[in-house]
């Protein structure tokens, strides 16, 4: 059981919550005082409503993995993590899906998606609906509304940093947000309800995560001292790094030293390597003290197909059946995840034999190449995720299982200060780069430096490859693969970009993907992205 219950049982009982097919900018229903006040004068109400805002991430509805909060749209296609997952992974070299008849899916994979993408609707909607709890929360947690209900002494100081904690979480689904489509509706506690928020830019987005990290920071608890699962210093510090770490592509100004920055901090901060990498990705993994902020999977609790249910059941290869030795059933999804060349080719070499990262599954059953999607039996498989714990406990479920979606650890921060070091960012050491590229290393082979590499090695392009080794399949990819230049256009090409068996140039503008035409229709401030 983790830490912080997930529920959302407020968000039932303050909240009808529409999807952007009929109101882009999803707010509460009304500012009932009477049913709002009636709620938060239970015991424990306010840390009951902050476990909604956090809970938004984690689950789609509120009544099982098939119900889903917003109107309209299934809750396959609107988990937050999952939708994250498949923005960020399948649309690389990563990772291929199986059933394209799954809504949006082969789009996605095959680069050709459009506005009309399930998938896009999904995501965008998820953000405004974890703006709109967010503010509500902020609505209902000022002080003069605390004062005004009786509360004072330690739990008014607890809820004003519960209030901190929720402008924390706004401002990640903002940075998504200027990620994935480079604008979006700009809404705060602030404006009045049914308010259609304006459009903002990348830029004008970027400048308010900034400033309201910023200002939050000195508020929230030390790095690792908050309850697992909440936010604290460490995770607005790391919202904060990958913000100036792609500062060029969401600006045009680079923050490569500000990013550094950052990192130092998070470093400092009091995580430490797990020892063993594949305990990142247990059904305990929440014991991992890499972890900075992870979504949470409980195979009781918070049954839902999210990222992790995804892909450990999705590892699962229609040759082997091996489910098991994952914690699912033997066949589970049975082949819907396989592995792209491009990437398998990533852990070509001798020093990756027995790299603790190269949980490549192949062998003479199986082809490198997949030239038939639905020929589940072409392609390697991977076995990273498990549902089984670090001392060999199998999760309550054979289906959804329980382990935690790693948003953000340590190793990531390892490898932005190496990245921001190559990039000759002031303030950056390469000896401090290199040493922790080789920490990372000397982790994935069990103590040993046989896969440690020296200072002339330390190039844009490793860290660009170093990158997929260490953190495939947890939603960097496409990112990276930007920030580098070789996502769009040929430079790089992998299995089915572009339509292509073997991978062809696609369009600029594919750096960005599109809003969605549901939420263009509801919001008329709202402009399309261009190229789409």
């Amino acid at each position: 059981m983790k830490n912080i219950k997930l529920s959302l049982i407020y968000l039932m009982g303050l909240f009808a919550l529409n999807s952007c097919t009929s109101d882009l900018d999803v707010t509460p229903k009304d500012d009932d005082i009477f049913t709002a006040d009636n709620f938060y004068a239970q015991p424990g109400a306010y840390k009951q409503a902050l476990a909604g805002v956090y809970g938004n991430l984690s689950m789609t509805g509120t009544s099982g993995s098939d119900n889903s909060l917003l109107q309209g749209i299934d809750a396959g296609t609107s988990h937050y993590g999952r939708c994250l997952w498949y923005l960020q992974t399948l649309t690389t070299d990563e990772v291929i899906w199986s059933y394209e008849n799954d809504a949006g899916t082969r789009e996605l994979q095959r680069n050709t998606w459009n506005a009309d993408n399930p998938l896009l609707l999904g995501m965008y909607s998820r953000l405004m609906v974890e703006v709109a709890i967010a503010n509500e929360f902020l609505k209902q947690s000022t002080p003069e509304k605390v004062s005004a209900r009786g509360i004072t002494g330690t739990e008014a100081t607890d809820i004003a940093l519960y209030r901190q904690e929720a402008r924390v979480l706004r401002a990640l689904v903002y940075y998504n947000m200027i990620d994935l489509f480079g604008k979006g509706t700009f809404v705060t506690e602030n404006d009045p309800v049914n308010f259609q928020g304006p459009e903002y830019s990348a830029k004008q987005l970027y400048d308010f995560v900034e400033s309201e990290l910023t200002e939050v920071l000195p508020t929230l608890k030390a790095a690792r001292t908050n309850e697992y699962g909440r936010v604290d210093q460490g995770v607005a510090n790391m919202i904060l790094a990958k913000l100036y770490l792609n500062a060029e592509v969401y600006t045009g100004t680079p923050k490569y030293a500000e990013c550094a920055a950052k990192c130092s901090e998070i470093i400092a901060g009091g995580y430490t390597l797990n020892t063993n990498y594949l305990n990142n990705f247990t059904a305990d993994n929440e014991l991992s003290p890499e972890m900075i902020f992870t979504l949470q999977s409980d195979g009781n609790v918070t049954q839902n197909y999210g990222p992790t249910t995804v892909m450990v059941n999705g590892q699962v290869g229609s040759i082997e059946q091996n489910g098991l030795d994952f914690g699912v059933s033997a066949a589970a999804w049975s082949g819907a995840l396989r592995l792209r060349k491009q990437f398998v080719e990533k852990f070509n070499g001798p020093e990756f034999l027995n790299d603790a990262r190269n949980t490549i599954i192949g062998g003479d059953e199986r082809t490198i190449d997949i030239t038939d999607i639905a020929n589940r039996d072409q392609g390697y498989i991977l076995g990273k995720y498990s549902n089984i714990s670090s001392t060999g406990v199998v999760g309550p479920n054979s289906t959804f299982v329980n382990t935690d979606f790693p948003l953000f650890r340590l190793a990531d921060a390892y490898l932005m200060y190496a990245e921001c070091a190559v990039r000759n960012a002031a303030g950056t050491s390469l000896t401090q780069a290199l040493s922790y590229v080789n920490a990372l290393r000397m982790r994935a082979h069990g103590g040993s430096n046989v896969g440690n590499i020296s200072a002339s090695e330390l190039s844009p392009e490793f860290i660009l490859d170093e990158r997929a080794r260490e953190l495939h399949w947890e939603g960097h990819r496409r990112q990276d693969l930007i920030r580098f230049g070789k996502y769009t256009g040929g430079s790089y090409n992998w299995a089915w970009k572009g339509n292509g068996a073997n991978g062809v140039a696609i369009p600029g503008h594919f750096r960005l993907f599109p809003l969605p035409t549901a939420s263009l229709a509801s919001n008329p401030n709202l402009t399309q992205n261009t190229g789409y």
